[in-house]
């Protein structure tokens, strides 16, 4: 621990990185061992219960968290308010995860965050925190030092035993549940939804996409077990979506959602993809909450807000010559989303696609979905993560699968290079799979001298 406040912002991420992240370990742990959250609530008693002075909305689910948060955030934006984001995992910086009125925390707020973090250990004789547990109260800590109206807290992993589920918040809010981190979580989708509405509490609303129906049961008995409210896009609340090309727009998805209070009629989706449409839809549902619980929004000013939303490592053009997308998508709803998206939303003759993934990911229904989009495959691993399946069993099984060629490169410039020799003018590159190889590849074209 650290008794002073850091003298360097360098030293402040040294000690973070000394921490366990059980984003990155080798080893899967016992989940009662690993996620415990007595470890974030004496840290934060120590801070002065920043939770507690804070309105949250707190967001679960497999897929689509980080959009739904930042879509919401930029609804809420609109209509004036000071919004806290509080996301993981990072693409290039740590600070990332930690916004105030969609900028990233400042080095030196996130020194003196830390900081106070350490010193609240060191107080409590807390041992053995982990990082996302540093992270979680550094967070809360800054968002209640900024005074934000508002902080959106993603999930890490999960929801019951997550170290943001220290918060009571306005609204929780779940995305799209499917099969991701079996091992924790459990290996059905009963028990993976039951993990996810961990995070509800007494009287406190909750919003959800549509579900698979063994999911929603389960959320919904949660639900009522609790005593929270629940309402479902397409059933309670009433949503519609429908994809279409127009003139000056190009192509996207416009969404209408209506309640007792709220109209939302043909509303543009921010961001690419059938898909963000759902996520959308849970965005404007949870302002809709907001509103029943007496917030004054203007549709008008929501909607314009919405319209700013932007989202790194989505979709994100990294290059045009030869043309470059990258895409955080890792579990194979994702992906499978991402290779219908792409020729929906961009032109190319050919796609290769560079692909890597971790250990801990259904791998053989990743591959089936990439062999769906894929013209041209090239299995890499990123440096960033300990956890990285190794190309060669990624393209074995790939040819198992498919009974399709591929080719293995052992870092991601090396597959590049390969990519770089297969395009024309008219292909397209397509690096995804993993949250860390988009974030190495957005470091090598969008920032080389990006931070930790």
């Amino acid at each position: 621990m650290h008794g002073a406040s850091f003298e360097t912002y360098s030293g402040a991420l040294r000690w973070l990185f000394e921490h366990v992240d059980l984003e990155r370990t080798h080893r899967i742990p016992q989940p009662e061992q690993a996620f415990r959250l007595d470890r974030t609530r004496v840290i934060l008693k120590q801070l002065g219960d920043p939770q507690d002075h804070l309105r949250t909305v707190h967001v679960a689910g497999t897929k689509g968290k980080g959009s739904t948060v930042a879509m919401l955030a930029a609804a809420l934006g609109g209509c004036g308010w000071t919004v806290g984001q509080y996301t993981s995992p990072h693409l290039i910086d740590v600070r990332e995860r930690i916004r105030v009125d969609r900028r990233d925390i400042s080095e030196g707020q996130l020194c003196q965050a830390l900081a106070e973090v350490a010193r609240a250990a060191e107080a409590a004789n807390v041992e053995r925190l982990h990082f996302f547990e540093i992270l979680t109260a550094a967070g809360l800590f800054h968002f209640a030092q900024q005074a934000v109206d508002l902080a959106i807290m993603e999930v890490g992993l999960g929801g019951r035993l997550d170290a943001t589920n220290v918060i009571t918040p306005e609204v929780c809010a779940i995305t799209q549940i499917s099969y991701d981190h079996t091992e924790i979580l459990g290996d059905t989708l009963d028990l993976i939804a039951r993990e996810k509405a961990g995070i509800f509490k007494p009287g406190v609303p909750a919003v959800s996409t549509p579900q698979d129906p063994e999911a929603e049961a389960a959320l919904r008995d949660v639900a009522e077990s609790v005593g929270a409210p629940i309402r479902f896009l397409e059933k309670e609340i009433e949503f519609t979506s429908r994809f279409e090309t127009a003139a000056k727009a190009g192509p996207g998805s416009r969404i209408c959602l209506e309640t007792p209070r709220t109209v939302f009629d043909h509303v543009p989706v921010p961001l690419k993809g059938e898909h963000q449409a759902l996520n959308c839809g849970l965005a404007l549902a949870v302002v809709d909450c907001l509103r029943e619980r007496g917030d004054a929004l203007a549709e008008e000013a929501i909607v314009e807000g919405l319209a700013q939303t932007t989202l790194a490592g989505r979709l994100e053009q990294v290059c045009s010559n030869p043309r470059i997308i990258i895409d955080g998508a890792h579990n194979p709803l994702s992906i499978a989303a991402l290779m219908r998206t792409l020729p929906a939303h961009v032109r190319y003759d050919s796609l290769v696609v560079v692909f890597g993934c971790g250990r801990d990911k259904d791998a053989d229904s990743m591959l089936k979905a990439v062999a769906m989009g894929a013209d041209k495959i090239i299995f890499t691993r990123t440096r960033l993560n300990p956890k990285a399946r190794d190309p060669e069993f990624l393209a074995q099984r790939f040819a198992e699968l498919s009974g399709k060629m591929s080719q293995t490169a052992a870092s991601l410039s090396d597959a590049l290079d390969l990519a770089r020799r297969a395009v024309n003018r008219e292909d397209l590159i397509c690096i995804t799979g993993s949250f860390y190889l988009a974030g190495e590849a957005r470091k090598m074209f969008v920032s080389p001298t990006g931070g930790a």
